[in-house]
């Protein structure tokens, strides 16, 4: 796997020696690592010895890893005694492929994701669950141009909408479509890659494409294309129930060191709490951790975030972290409009509210 490449001023290096020369693993943790051979958690035998944790992100580092870039800065991890080494999948697939073969202690996954990899799992398989949720709404969308004749969702009757392979928004859209009266066979998919999305939307190409409101709709305005004549239909909004991202465990830690999980928990809202309180700062320590990263995008990309996907009325009411075990019912029906289950999952089967802390404590004003 490869590790995140960060600025030597601000990032925080984990080195050390195994049998085969030095390898230098980069993360945002500040705190020593065991070796990666070390056939014994140390820290069970010196409770000042911090337990090495490796966490996944699904996706190049971006506005999104904002809560653990401030929670590694301001060595909460490390209260927790938690040393934390950062590592990139290549979509929330691989990274919860990654926790559950153990080669990943937790990771940052799209939720509805982890609901279809539970399907397919194997009897005997580990069984991943996710402990807290970031994204109380997932960010899926439709961005269209309005100079293209697309203001609303009912006006992509007749039109093109580029979907990319393995984009998560167009699995609900089924179930949106339905719900708000549209014909699946009335929109034309067009299959696009990734990289060509934003280009052919800009050059009126497409009429529309599926992607998360704050990366598509963001990116198109860096482009060129004027705010005004951009339409984001988030999926939120016409229906769907989905919660989006989420932190996962791999089952083995959890039953071996509940306190670990929990800590990591605690140390993730304390980073999310960081966030909110001073957004500007969080944007500089995530930006010092990308290549050729933007304040201005990935301000304008956090405060969408923080508006529409995480600081929503279900949070302020019921707190940070959780999930409303009906409404998330109701998205895994949602979400079989488009996925035959060989089994339907229960909430329960998918999230553990086990290692969050007492309601108090996660509640945001």
């Amino acid at each position: 796997m490869r590790a995140v490449r960060i600025n030597a001023f601000r990032l925080f290096a984990s080195v050390t020696l195994v049998a085969l020369g030095l390898c230098i693993v980069a993360g945002f943790g500040a705190n020593p690592v065991r070796a990666a051979d070390d056939p014994k958690d140390n820290s069970k035998d010196n409770p000042k010895t911090p337990l090495a944790i490796q966490f996944s992100l699904d996706r190049p580092i971006d506005a999104v890893a904002t809560p653990v870039a401030m929670a590694a800065v301001s060595g909460l991890f490390g209260a927790e005694g938690l040393a934390v080494t950062t590592n990139i999948a290549s979509g929330s697939p691989d990274a919860i492929a990654r926790v559950a073969a153990g080669t990943s202690d937790f990771a940052l996954v799209d939720i509805n994701a982890l609901v279809r990899f539970r399907d397919k799992d194997k009897q005997g398989a580990p069984k991943v669950k996710a402990v807290f949720v970031l994204f109380n709404k997932a960010p899926y969308a439709i961005i269209a141009r309005k100079s293209r004749g697309v203001s609303a969702l009912p006006d992509l009757d007749g039109k093109t909408l580029g979907v990319t392979e393995g984009d998560l928004s167009v699995r609900m859209w089924p179930a949106v479509a339905r719900l708000n009266g549209i014909k699946l066979a009335s929109v034309k998919q067009s299959s696009i890659s990734a990289a060509v999305r934003e280009p052919m939307l800009s050059a009126g190409q497409i009429d529309a494409v599926t992607g998360f409101s704050y990366l598509a709709a963001i990116n198109l305005r860096d482009r060129g294309i004027p705010a005004d004549d951009l339409a984001v239909l988030k999926f939120a909004d016409y229906g769907c129930e989905a919660y989006g991202f989420a932190v996962i465990v791999n089952p083995a830690l959890a039953a071996a060191r509940p306190e670990a999980v929990k800590g990591f928990v605690r140390a993730m809202i304390g980073g999310l709490r960081l966030t909110v309180k001073d957004p500007a700062r969080a944007v500089t320590e995530i930006v010092n951790r990308m290549e050729g990263g933007s304040r201005e995008l990935e301000h304008e990309r956090l405060q969408s975030i923080l508006r529409d996907n995480i600081l929503t009325a279900e949070v302020r009411r019921n707190g940070l972290g959780g999930i409303d075990p009906a409404r998330f019912e109701r998205s895994i029906d949602q979400a079989a409009e488009d996925f035959k289950f060989q089994k339907r999952p229960q909430a329960a089967d998918i999230f553990d509210d086990q290692y969050l802390p007492p309601l108090n404590s996660r509640l945001i004003n």
